[in-house]
């Protein structure tokens, strides 16, 4: 009798909430959460298909030993969309989803290489930010890269965004870096000594952002940094 009350229950469920694919709409298997395998396979286009060291064409700062996206931004298109589902709608499950890809596709990287002690480290939100947004998406991003890389996150306590940046949108160059410095602090310096840091982030756009938490976290004593991101704008 349980299990078959169980049974409509989930039945009365997915008429009213269909556990359906947010990018393509097709109805998922319970083995998929928030979007399908097919749509993570193939619906967004690669960033970095040989596997370069750095898939974005510029000089990287000093430190930084390997940058790699997952795919390249599609202004108004499916992406974005996602992206912004992730990032305002609190649908903490797509940043998982999206990140387990990341995870598999930068272990492919020839210039991945986890033979140093190693630790993720999801770009921090400002405390006023995170209040208004419920959440960062860089840190669930980050749960599903460590679920396909085994390796420590670093403590959201040793880490912390202490300047309440403007949106970085429409900035130039420039703009970026001023609005962005001294955003950072590594409150436990010991967390990341010695440590080769993961960076990890939704959007690479100009990497003014990653750089200059970059520089802190070897200024705190990191040994050297990677950052990966799902898009690559």
């Amino acid at each position: 009798m349980l299990i078959g009350i169980k049974s409509i229950q989930k039945g009365l469920i997915e008429v009213v909430f269909p556990h359906t694919c947010l990018v393509c709409s097709a109805k998922l298997p319970d083995s998929e959460y928030f979007v399908c395998r097919n749509c993570l396979q193939n619906k967004f286009e690669i960033a970095n298909p040989d596997g370069k060291q750095f898939s974005a064409d510029m000089i990287m700062p000093e430190g930084v030993i390997l940058q790699h996206a997952l795919w390249n931004f599609d202004k108004g298109g499916y992406l974005q969309d996602l992206l912004h589902k992730l990032k305002y709608h609190r649908l903490a499950g797509v940043g998982e989803d999206i990140g387990r890809a990341l995870g598999q596709n930068l272990i492919k990287n020839p210039f991945f290489r986890n033979d140093t002690e190693m630790l993720l480290v999801p770009v921090p939100l400002h405390k006023r930010k995170k209040r208004i947004r419920g959440y960062n998406q860089a840190y669930y991003i980050s749960k599903g890269v460590q679920s396909v890389i085994d390796i420590p996150r670093i403590s959201q306590k040793a880490l912390l965004r202490v300047k309440n940046t403007k949106t970085q949108t429409g900035f130039t160059l420039e703009k970026r870096r001023k609005n962005i410095e001294k955003a950072f602090l590594v409150k436990d310096p010991k967390a990341v000594e010695g440590k080769t840091c993961i960076i990890v982030d939704d959007v690479f756009t100009t990497g003014a952002t990653t750089f200059e938490l970059a520089a802190s976290l070897l200024h705190a004593g990191a040994f050297k940094i990677m950052i990966t991101t799902v898009a690559q704008a």
